[in-house]
């Protein structure tokens, strides 16, 4: 986990090793219901992200996702800074 102040933006950076996913699997991870890998027994109903998702766009910021297969996944969130 890294934080940074960059731009006017608190920017917060997430990385992983572990298994990473496809560019076709990244471009579907923010919807509603999605899950990267449906074989998987693992319990959820893919709805983290895309709730993370629709709260850091109501403070005005954006996430990004990067990914490689077997590499590890690095999400960050970049959201304004306040003013005084």
């Amino acid at each position: 986990v890294n934080v940074r102040k960059e731009d006017g933006m608190a920017r917060v950076s997430i990385e992983d090793t572990g298994i990473g996913m496809t560019e076709e699997q990244c471009k579907h991870i923010f919807d509603r219901f999605y899950r990267a890998d449906k074989s998987r027994t693992d319990e959820g109903f893919g709805l983290g992200l895309s709730i993370v998702k629709s709260v850091v766009d109501s403070h005005g910021g954006s996430i990004e996702v990067k990914s490689c297969p077997s590499a590890g996944t690095t999400f960050t969130i970049s959201i304004p800074l306040a003013t005084s």
